[in-house]
């Protein structure tokens, strides 16, 4: 499950106990990656607010399919199978089309999506990718390029957040040993309230 001591919802106590209260899913059934904060719940706040806001927050005006997008391609850049195969059946319950959904997937496994997505949603896959591999060579001249795609200085502010928290979740998860034994691969939270945090 990971390469350090993780403590089960059975086991937690006091406030350990009340924060994995609030990610449970069915059967109380918590995310490896958020039980991995075991020993030091405070880091378990920090990721799950950053999680909720930049991904599941109701003023986003991007779509969530493609937010979850580009946690998919950015797993895929990291080689994070976990990140993967999470947010990929988030990407496909969102879509409520398999073969769109798979379509999407086999591209960004090939680097190929410039087929498969609207102008402005390459571009912002073409800026993830430089975020991720190369961030010390972006320039001003990047964002003027999603401008001109017809992103909003805003949008483009949410994709940098969810690119940005994906390289953070993929080396959580990387970096720890994180593997998805005994999780339920697909929960997110399904409510843009601030401070619900179940997972269903």
């Amino acid at each position: 499950m990971s390469w350090i001591k993780i403590i089960s919802f059975n086991e937690a106590q006091g406030k350990l106990k009340r924060l994995y209260s609030k990610v449970t899913g069915p059967n109380n059934n918590v995310d490896n990656i958020m039980l991995i904060h075991g020993l030091r719940p405070h880091t378990m706040v920090g990721h799950m607010s950053l999680y909720k806001n930049v991904l599941h927050n109701s003023n986003n005006t991007l779509p969530k399919w493609y937010l979850e997008t580009l946690g998919v391609y950015v797993s895929i850049l990291n080689k994070c199978d976990y990140c993967i195969e999470h947010h990929f059946l988030g990407l496909k319950k969102l879509l409520k089309d398999d073969e769109k959904s798979d379509s999407i997937r086999k591209q960004l496994e090939l680097n190929n999506y410039e087929s498969i997505l609207d102008h402005k949603y390459i571009e912002g896959l073409k800026y993830a990718e430089k975020l991720t591999l190369e961030p010390n060579k972006l320039i001003e001249e990047h964002i003027e390029k999603l401008r001109k795609k017809g992103l909003t200085d805003g949008e483009i502010l949410e994709i940098n957040q969810v690119v940005s928290y994906f390289n953070y979740a993929n080396r959580t998860v990387l970096g720890l040993g994180v593997s998805t034994k005994g999780d339920v691969l697909g929960l997110s939270p399904n409510s843009s309230e601030d401070d619900n945090w179940n997972h269903q």
